[in-house]
């Protein structure tokens, strides 16, 4: 072979050396921006995106509801008007099935709330908590059992929150109406 045609192939081969080392590279650049896309800010992998869910939720109001509430001398009361939040109409005609419990227990937890309490938005949202799991309770749904604990209390010996399952058919609890007085 003459050398003209040696400095020919090397050429070749060293040409296609640098596009493949270019490739490479490119391919290891991609594969770390997805990676790093992945990661919050701690480096922790994030979870992936719930799904949509399949069917659209149902509403289901209940009647407004009036008690005296928990405050010293017993004048106050609330006036309050729910909505579940369901995951399906399945749901809400089961729910309906059990609504005298479940009015009756969003009754007690209503009566043992102070004014105060109600008049805050963390109460609020505390009571939203609570009417889910009241409502999850009487479909059958019991709430996972607080890890660490001993017999549900916190370090202060406090109740420990009740949490509720988070893929439960009651979505959320949404308020029409709010009155204290």
């Amino acid at each position: 072979m003459p050398p003209k045609s040696k400095k020919k192939w090397l050429l070749i081969i060293l040409v296609a050396v640098v596009v493949l080392a270019l490739a490479a590279a490119g391919a290891l650049w991609y594969v770390a921006k997805q990676r790093s896309a992945s990661l919050d800010e701690d480096g922790v992998e994030q979870a992936a995106e719930p799904a949509e869910p399949k069917t659209p939720p149902a509403f289901l109001p209940l009647d407004n509801m009036v008690v005296n509430l928990a405050d010293p001398g017993g004048d106050r009361f609330a006036q309050m008007g729910i909505t579940l939040e369901l995951a399906d109409a399945k749901t809400a005609e089961k729910v309906k099935t059990y609504m005298p419990s479940i009015r009756s227990g969003v009754l007690m937890l209503l009566s043992q709330r102070t004014s105060d309490e109600l008049l805050s938005r963390e109460g609020k949202e505390k009571l939203a908590a609570d009417v889910r799991l009241e409502v999850l309770n009487a479909l059958g749904y019991t709430p996972p059992k607080a890890r660490g604990r001993k017999n549900g209390a916190d370090e202060d010996g406090d109740a420990a929150p009740r949490k509720a399952p988070a893929d439960g058919p009651v979505r959320a609890v949404l308020f029409s109406s709010f009155i204290v007085q």
